[in-house]
């Protein structure tokens, strides 16, 4: 791997569902162009749960032990 995990497995569980749900509300309740950015921007958080690394946590220096 090129990277080291930052992200613990409970978290990553957390951040898929939270991200999935967010981009569903957005494609839902806000809709149109705006919708669609809210949506793609909650795929980052899913992405960042499924490949358990955050770029923000990795510049703070946040490690798991």
């Amino acid at each position: 791997m090129f990277y080291v995990k930052n992200v613990p497995t409970g978290e990553r569980i957390v951040r898929v569902v939270a991200g999935a749900a967010a981009a569903g509300l957005a494609l839902t309740l806000i809709g149109g162009t705006t919708g669609w950015l809210a949506a793609a921007s909650a795929a980052g958080l899913v992405a960042s749960g499924l490949f358990g690394f955050c770029p923000a946590c990795a510049m703070v220096g946040r490690k798991l032990k």
